[in-house]
């Protein structure tokens, strides 16, 4: 079963983080699945923020919870990523004190349980592969033994792909919020603030308007947002 991905996943380290992706909703019985690169090291703007690349989700849920997480600065694979261990949540509506902006937005877009695991190599940390549910109740013990092997066949296809890159550079993905560093470093201006700041009111922007924190960027790098030490305006 899970040991033909070997042979299936050889073809290329992208198609094996796809296919650890869609062997997820098959043998771990998730509603959707997605693999994302992290990186701790700061980007040339100063944000201090974990900077990350999309590699594959599975259907336009788990893509909008990816987003999601990097809109409000937390949630499972923000946790998964800083322990190193797995973030098993059976009952995601249980969790707003744990997740207090993820938690309700999550569940808005159809989550209701959600399954985070590191890729990691020994210590070295290199993204996550984060499942979800749109019903509630833990994984088997035989579904949580499958989604380890997938854990670990998908950071076999993103150690492939970052051959010859640095562990902490994730610019050979693409990254769908480099607009979102460039706003942070006009809103930085703008604000006479340090980056972690602009990220902030991006991100708390974003939040209350209900927007994708992509949209927020675009319109601020466009001109056609700009924020001030009292109010944003457009």
């Amino acid at each position: 079963m899970l040991a033909l991905l070997v042979a299936d996943g050889a073809s290329g380290s992208a198609s094996a983080v796809r296919l650890a992706c869609d062997r997820c909703v098959l043998e771990v019985s998730v509603s959707g699945a997605g693999a994302t690169v992290l990186s701790k090291t700061p980007r040339r703007n100063g944000d201090g923020h974990p900077s990350r690349g999309l590699v594959h989700a599975t259907n336009p849920v788990s893509a909008g919870l990816e987003d999601l997480q990097l809109t409000v600065g937390e949630g499972p694979c923000l946790d998964a990523f800083a322990s190193g261990g797995p973030v098993l949540v059976a009952d995601l509506a249980a969790e707003t004190a744990r997740w207090p902006a993820f938690t309700p937005a999550a569940c808005e877009l159809g989550a209701a349980a959600v399954f985070s695991f590191p890729l990691q190599v020994g210590v070295v940390r290199l993204g996550s592969l984060d499942l979800y549910r749109d019903t509630t109740g833990p994984l088997t013990r035989e579904q949580l033994a499958d989604a380890l092997i997938l854990s670990d066949f998908a950071t076999e296809g993103v150690v492939a792909d970052l051959d010859g890159h640095s562990g902490d550079d994730v610019s050979w993905l693409a990254d769908s919020h480099e607009q979102v560093h460039q706003a942070a470093g006009m809103v930085k201006v703008q604000l006479g603030s340090t980056t972690d700041v602009a990220l902030m009111r991006l991100r708390g922007y974003a939040f209350a308007h209900a927007m994708p924190l992509a949209d927020v960027a675009r319109q601020v790098v466009e001109r056609s947002l700009r924020f001030t030490d009292s109010e944003e305006g457009q």
